[in-house]
C-alpha cells in the first residue's frame, strides 16, 4: 500500500441532529480544476450514511495539537457520544454548508458529493470543493499560506507522524541558481491564498477564507 498518507478528521451532519467526526486515511486530491478530492470509508461506520443522505462534507486537516483527538475520533463510534463535545472541539459554521467544519482545524475543506464508487471494503466518496477557511495566523503579510507551521501530521502503517524539514519546492532540481543579488525568485500565484478575515463564534480568533 501507499504510505505515508494524510490523516484527516471529516465532519458531517444530518439536519436535527449532532455533528460527528470520523479519522481517515484514505483521503486524497483527484482533480486540480475543478478542485475535487476522494474519501473512502466502510460502509458499516456510522458517518457513512450521513454522508449518503446529506451529500456533504468537510475534509479538517490536522495539526499536531490535534492528533489525539485525531486518533480518538478513529476508534470511537458517534453513535454513542458526542465527538465534538468530548474533545473539546468547536464546531465552526461557515456560508458553504450547514454541515460544521472543526475551528481547531487549520485547514477546512468543504466539499459536496458528486459520485460514490462500491469499491469493495470502502465506498469512495468522489466530491468537489466548494469552499476553503483557513486559520489566519498561518498567513504572512503576503496572503500567503504556511501550513507546514501548523505542523501538520501523516499516518503511517498505523503510526502518526510529524512532517519532516523541508527538501525543496516543485521544480527546484532544474531551476537555475540566482546570481548574487538578483532578488529573491517569485513564488507562484498557486502558493497564494487571499486572506479575508472572520471571526468565530467560540474564541475570536480569525479566520481567512479562500473559495474554490
Amino acid at each position: 500500500m501507499l504510505y505515508p498518507v494524510p490523516a484527516v478528521m471529516v465532519s458531517c451532519k444530518r439536519p436535527g441532529e449532532k455533528a460527528n467526526i470520523i479519522t481517515l486515511a484514505w483521503a486524497g486530491t483527484i482533480c486540480s480544476d475543478p478542485a475535487m478530492l476522494s474519501i473512502s470509508i466502510r460502509p458499516e461506520r456510522h458517518s457513512h450514511d450521513i454522508i449518503v443522505e446529506t451529500g456533504e462534507f468537510v475534509v479538517n486537516l490536522v495539526s499536531a495539537k490535534l492528533a489525539k483527538a485525531c486518533d480518538w475520533c478513529g476508534v470511537k463510534s458517534g453513535r454513542d457520544m458526542d465527538k465534538f463535545k468530548e474533545m473539546r472541539l468547536t464546531e465552526y459554521k461557515s456560508e458553504y454548508m450547514e454541515t460544521p467544519a472543526i475551528d481547531e482545524s487549520p485547514v477546512n475543506i468543504y466539499c459536496k458529493v458528486k459520485k460514490i464508487e462500491k469499491l469493495g471494503s470502502h465506498d469512495m466518496f468522489i466530491a468537489e470543493v466548494i469552499g476553503v477557511t483557513v486559520d489566519d495566523k498561518y498567513m504572512d503579510e503576503k496572503g500567503r499560506f504556511h501550513l507546514s507551521d501548523a505542523d501538520p501530521i501523516a499516518y503511517s502503517h498505523g503510526e502518526y507522524f510529524s512532517l519532516g524539514k523541508k527538501l525543496g519546492s516543485f521544480g527546484y532540481s532544474v531551476k537555475k541558481a540566482s546570481k548574487k543579488g538578483s532578488g529573491k525568485v517569485k513564488k507562484s500565484d498557486s502558493d497564494k491564498v487571499k486572506k479575508h478575515d472572520r471571526k468565530t463564534a467560540a474564541d475570536k480568533n480569525k479566520k481567512a477564507k479562500a473559495k474554490k
